[in-house]
């Protein structure tokens, strides 16, 4: 399916210019909107129209810019994985970003490990248990196949994402358009519209060194420039689509533990309800494959470094042990994890990688 000569998918021209926004929109998704619960918090708590002014004047612009200037780094230094990385941009001070990575991942983990867990059990019947143990086998499957096999499956996976949200929006318009319209039209904001943007943004983009491994197909400034400048479009669009739908189901969304099933409900179409579990599902897999694969190329990395190499075996047991330690963490609560972890998460990325990142832009392109 994602092979041969004339899979656009492998095309010079996708792999320099669209894979890493791919890459990034499947980093993000499912600790970013998969769930809704994201969107809930940090925008339709804002108001529906301040909601949107976040997303689109705040998060877009900001995402754009840090994600060109992070593939610049990464094609000027060599380095393709997250600690390269760190080094080249940090120095010595390039342990604090690490921390705050593993941090990170475990959380996001967590939010998919409690989000797979929900799904199944709301909408197979079956145990916790099961969401968690099924996602654990693929992720450990796709690390151990390797970046390839990596890259093809966030790129197909993403484009599926975008035909299935544009066809629940189409659904909801169908089911309840007239509430959508006057939720728009009422123009609700809030104050505080911009720092919801600014929050969103930050914790989303903290993990964006974890996509790098896609970042070797970059040769000039203008891919890296291009590439980030459609990464943050191509990440933030089905998240716009789905706050648009829900946003016709009123304020008692913020109440709602996965906003994403409870918005199907409402249309009530059985069949997009399990296709749209399934694409969710594969969401899950995909930002849970994209953070475990850049901590395996990251300890590869060192190893190389010290004249070793890093067993495939050990890559999805990696996995498994990751998966665990969030499984445990997840015991938190979805809404708690999202709530209350993110934000800690939100402005120690903006201490250690993006301030810096910013700074060394202004240097750089003046």
């Amino acid at each position: 399916m994602l092979a041969g000569v004339n899979n656009p998918l492998r095309s010079p021209w996708f792999q320099r210019v669209l894979l890493p926004g791919f890459c990034f929109q499947s980093m993000i998704i499912a600790g970013g909107y998969g769930t809704g619960r994201e969107l809930v918090d940090f925008f339709l708590s804002k108001g529906v129209l301040g909601g949107l002014l976040g997303m689109l004047l705040v998060t877009v612009p900001l995402w754009s810019v840090v994600c060109a200037l992070t593939f610049e780094v990464s094609r000027r230094a060599g380095a393709f994985d997250y600690r390269t990385f760190a080094r080249s941009l940090l120095g010595r001070w390039h342990p604090l970003y690490e921390a705050l990575y593993l941090a990170s991942m475990l959380v996001v983990v967590s939010v998919v490990a409690a989000a797979g867990g929900e799904i199944v059990s709301r909408s197979l019947g079956l145990p916790y248990i099961v969401g968690v143990l099924a996602i654990m086998a693929a992720v450990g499957w796709l690390v151990l196949r390797g970046t390839s096999a990596v890259e093809g499956f966030l790129s197909f996976w993403s484009i599926a994402l975008y035909a299935v949200y544009a066809v629940v929006v189409v659904a909801a318009f169908r089911t309840f358009g007239d509430d959508i319209v006057a939720g728009l039209a009422a123009g609700e904001i809030t104050r505080d519209w911009a720092l919801g943007g600014a929050e969103y943004m930050a914790y989303n983009v903290g993990t964006l060194p974890a996509v790098l491994f896609c970042a070797h197909h970059l040769k000039t400034r203008r891919d890296a420039v291009i590439a980030g400048a459609l990464a943050g479009p191509i990440g933030i669009i089905p998240a716009v689509l789905f706050f648009v739908a829900i946003s016709g189901l009123g304020p008692a969304m913020v109440e709602e533990t996965v906003p994403s099933l409870t918005l199907l409900a409402a249309i009530g179409s059985p069949v997009l309800l399990v296709v749209f579990q399934v694409v969710l599902f594969g969401t899950l897999v995909e930002t849970a494959t994209s953070l475990i694969h850049a901590f395996n190329e990251r300890i590869a990395r060192a190893l190389e470094e010290s004249g070793r190499t890093l067993r495939p075996s050990l890559r999805p047991l990696t996995s498994t042990l990751v998966l665990l330690g969030a499984a445990l963490l997840a015991q938190a609560g979805l809404e708690g994890l999202i709530g209350i972890g993110y934000r800690i998460l939100t402005y120690g990325f903006w201490v250690v990688f993006i301030l810096p990142l910013l700074w060394w832009g202004a240097r750089r392109f003046r």
